[in-house]
Formats: C-alpha cells, sequence, structure tokens
C-alpha cells in the first residue's frame, strides 16, 4: 500500500474520532432539557400534542392557534379553560411545558413544574441570578439528589450571560 494513503486513512480516521469526541462532549454538556423528550406546547405538531395525556383533537387543535404561550401561565390558563383539571394539567406537565427563565420565573409559574413545591420554589428564587448549570446543581443538590436536579432542569431555562 502506498505510504501517502496510509498517512491518509490514518489522518482521516484521528478527524472523525474527534469530530465523534467532541459531538459526545457537547451533548454531555447539554442541560438535562435538552436531552429529554419533553415537548415544547409551542414548537409540537397537532399529533404530538394529541398524544398527550387529557389532549382531544378539538384541545390540541385549539393550543396550535392560540400559539405562542409566552408562559407556562397562560399555557395553563387555556388549559384549564377547555375544562382540564389542575390535575390533568400537572400530568400534561409531565410531558410538554414551557420553560421558565430561573432568574425571572415567578413563584406561580416555578409552582406549576411537577413535583415542586412551595420549598423548592423559594430555593429556586433564593439562589438568583442564575449563572451556570453547574450552579444549580451545586445548590439545588443540596436539597435533592442528582437525578432530580436534572429532572429540574428539563422545566428551565437559564438565559444567555
Amino acid at each position: 500500500m502506498n505510504p501517502m494513503m496510509t498517512i491518509t486513512r490514518q489522518a482521516i480516521g484521528a478527524i472523525v474520532r474527534v469530530i465523534a469526541f467532541f459531538g459526545l462532549l457537547g451533548l454531555a454538556m447539554l442541560p438535562a432539557a435538552a436531552q429529554t423528550g419533553l415537548l415544547d406546547p409551542n414548537m409540537a405538531s397537532e399529533s404530538e400534542l394529541q398524544a398527550l395525556p387529557h389532549m382531544t383533537p378539538a384541545i390540541a387543535k385549539g393550543l396550535v392557534e392560540k400559539r405562542p404561550f409566552p408562559t407556562i401561565l397562560e399555557l395553563n390558563k387555556f388549559l384549564l379553560d377547555q375544562k382540564l383539571t389542575a390535575d390533568q394539567a400537572r400530568e400534561f406537565y409531565v410531558k410538554a411545558f414551557v420553560k421558565i427563565n430561573l432568574n425571572t420565573g415567578k413563584r406561580e409559574e416555578l409552582l406549576l413544574i411537577p413535583r415542586v413545591g412551595s420549598r423548592m420554589a423559594a430555593e429556586l428564587m433564593e439562589y438568583r441570578p442564575w449563572k451556570t448549570w453547574s450552579q444549580f446543581d451545586k445548590e439545588i443538590g443540596k436539597y435533592v439528589g442528582q437525578q432530580e436536579v436534572d429532572r429540574l432542569k428539563q422545566y428551565v431555562l437559564l438565559p444567555p450571560a
């Protein structure tokens, strides 16, 4: 085999490995929200919405027509106006949610995150301003395990610095 072809193949192989490494590294560095199946109700198709808990074709169609929902409070109002109960809306939020800005979200918004109560909502507000996911891991990790920290990340966003 020609030595130049061998060097070229080795170089291409090395480049592919580097690209794969950085691709995996980038995925690992994404917040949990970007790695999960939680749907954004502002982006989901009508058929995706219909597959969610307590969604009828009429509710899914109305939701698409009313978009965008700037906050989870507005989506919540829409769902309750469609005669979903608060419990049914909470079941919906396990699958789809309008993310909350950690630095500006209201207490009422934070309380709509599934399994977040008054104390966790207060903790999420206490550590403002949030600047990094590592800060979030450290501070919220004082109260709950990493699995719960990662679950909470699905529902919130950090604004660009």
